[in-house]
């Protein structure tokens, strides 16, 4: 069996994801910018060690599949800081669906509209599967944020109710992970790290 032209053309196109800088900041590395590539392998693996947090039954393949499919529409839309306003994120979803085509596209059937799918299914969040991908996607940021004395949420004056609210989902997703999530931002707000609501 050999790979197939559409394959190569994929996996070449998904290099240009390395390119994409996001808003976190690495602390172990004077503040360098993560990008979008190092990010998906991140979530992905923090997935594979929190899954028996999940407080439904999850499948991990199909979750590490949506984490590590879910930013590739980056490399067309770009990242956008998690904390914009909503009509930014409402033209960043259009931005994303049209890269998600075009990206998959570029596979053969029924590959491509295979990734499509999960990839639609994880935006949409409604699968148990898709609301602890989602939830693992909202909560490594936290991690770092807190490994990098508030990182970007002090760089950009973030509150914590604006964190709380993007990572509720984990109050139904990983309830344990919830309570740990308020933990740490009682210290951020100790520590002076988030801005006064």
């Amino acid at each position: 069996m050999s790979i197939s032209l559409p394959q190569l053309a994929f996996i070449n196109e998904l290099d240009k994801l390395k390119a994409v800088k996001r808003q976190m900041l690495l602390a172990h590395e004077e503040d360098r910018r993560e990008n979008s590539a190092e990010h998906s392998w991140h979530v992905a693996v923090t997935a594979l060690m929190l899954k028996d947090y999940a407080e439904h039954p999850v499948n991990i393949d199909r979750v590490i599949t949506m984490l590590l499919l879910h930013d590739l529409v980056e490399i067309d839309a770009g990242d956008m800081f998690a904390f914009a306003d909503e009509a930014d994120h409402a033209e960043q979803e259009l931005k994303e669906l049209a890269a998600a085509k075009r990206l998959f596209g570029l596979l053969d059937e029924p590959q491509a509209q295979e990734y499509l799918t999960l990839w639609l299914e994880f935006e949409a969040a409604e699968t148990h599967d898709a609301c602890f991908a989602k939830a693992m996607d909202r909560m490594l940021p936290l991690f770092q944020n807190m490994q990098n004395k508030g990182g970007s949420w002090a760089r950009h004056g973030v509150s914590k109710e604006k964190i709380l609210n993007r990572n509720r989902l984990l109050a139904s997703a990983a309830p344990r992970l919830w309570d740990y999530v308020n933990q740490q931002l009682e210290l951020a707000q100790e520590k002076g790290w988030l801005t006064p609501a």
